[in-house]
């Protein structure tokens, strides 16, 4: 027979409407009760029932997650199982589940939103990506629907709230590094420009080159998908120019992977002969050979920190418009060095 609220009550000693506050979390419970009640669910192996619960409350203790496209392309970059494994620990800490969208096109993404919103799966939505114009969004804010932007929105960011790195300053810290070591030629390889993490970390390079008076060249900016082949289509581009680049500042650790690959395949040395600075200090950062100077974003922390303030947003709707900043870090390893004009030219 299965076991039932009433007897958990009666195992704990607490009457019925305390064990559902307990389930609940509610912070009117002292921990002491939570715990007696836990230890009493556990011995008689009562597990709640969510559904009942959600249909009870309009709940349903789950979360949507909303990827920037393809799930198989999209987990080919490092970047979002870990993400998500921020996602996932604080989901996991408020007992919440989660549901990934699976749509390819902008227009599958979208309906399987809608259907997440109307179909009322999911109590709240969070955004892996922050486009230039985004149907999703949109969509989100017409509905009043709780979500948080991972990214910086394109418009609107004071009244969207979001958890980003300031990417700006910290593709200017970069590309300032590469011009502390006396590169002048410092080319910029970025993902889509319908991207604002893109545009962000363009307008960050820019500034730095501009700041020292080093002539901005269109001819050195080059953009390909946040893929190891986007990496490898970037360099090639670049190295068939009448001067070439002798730095580059790539906005994605794993398009760097394919920009060394390309460039080991041509003969051509890193650092020795072109130095490099990318983002996100993967763990492939760490084992690429040669080790990549990476700006660390704490990913982890950028999937976690958004998790935690939407469960705050679905708990109390009064909750305030929040732009939550993490800290980045560059690491410094070994695809950097001083400029050296023989060496280039030999």
């Amino acid at each position: 027979m299965a076991v039932t609220i009433k007897d958990v009550a009666k195992v704990a000693n607490v009457a019925p409407s305390t064990v559902s506050r307990v389930i609940a979390n509610s912070p009117r419970i002292s921990e002491k009760t939570k715990r007696k009640v836990r230890e009493a669910m556990k011995e008689l192996g009562y597990h709640p029932n969510f559904i009942a619960r959600s249909l009870a409350n309009q709940s349903t203790k789950v979360l949507g997650v909303v990827m920037p496209g393809a799930v198989d392309k999209t987990f080919q970059n490092p970047f979002f199982p870990e993400v998500l494994r921020g996602i996932s620990t604080a989901a996991h800490h408020k007992q919440y589940a989660i549901q990934l969208s699976t749509g390819v096109t902008d227009d599958e993404i979208l309906d399987g939103v809608i259907q997440m919103v109307q179909g009322k799966r999911v109590d709240g939505i969070i955004l892996l990506y922050s486009k230039v114009e985004d149907k999703v969004l949109k969509y989100l804010v017409k509905n009043k629907f709780p979500f948080v932007v991972v990214g910086k929105p394109f418009t609107h960011e004071e009244e969207i709230t979001h958890v980003d790195n300031d990417n700006y300053r910290a593709a200017k810290e970069a590309t300032e590094h590469l011009i502390k070591l006396g590169h002048q030629s410092i080319a910029f390889v970025g993902g889509s420009v319908n991207l604002v993490v893109t545009i962000d970390r363009l307008l960050g390079y820019e500034k730095a080159i501009r700041n020292v008076g080093i002539p901005f060249k269109d001819e050195y900016i080059v953009h390909e998908e946040f893929l190891k082949e986007g990496g490898q289509e970037a360099i090639r581009e670049l190295l068939s120019l009448d001067e070439p680049p002798t730095a580059l500042v790539v906005a994605d650790d794993l398009m760097a992977l394919g920009i060394l690959n390309t460039l080991h395949e041509m003969g051509i040395s890193v650092p020795g002969q072109i130095s490099i600075v990318s983002f996100n200090n993967l763990l492939l950062s760490e084992v690429s050979r040669p080790p990549l100077t990476s700006v660390d974003i704490n990913i982890y922390q950028l999937g976690f920190q958004a998790t935690k303030t939407l469960i705050d947003i679905v708990s109390d709707s009064d909750e305030p418009i929040k732009r939550i900043t993490i800290p980045h870090k560059m690491i410094v390893r070994q695809t950097c060095q001083q400029f050296n004009k023989e060496m280039v030219e030999s």
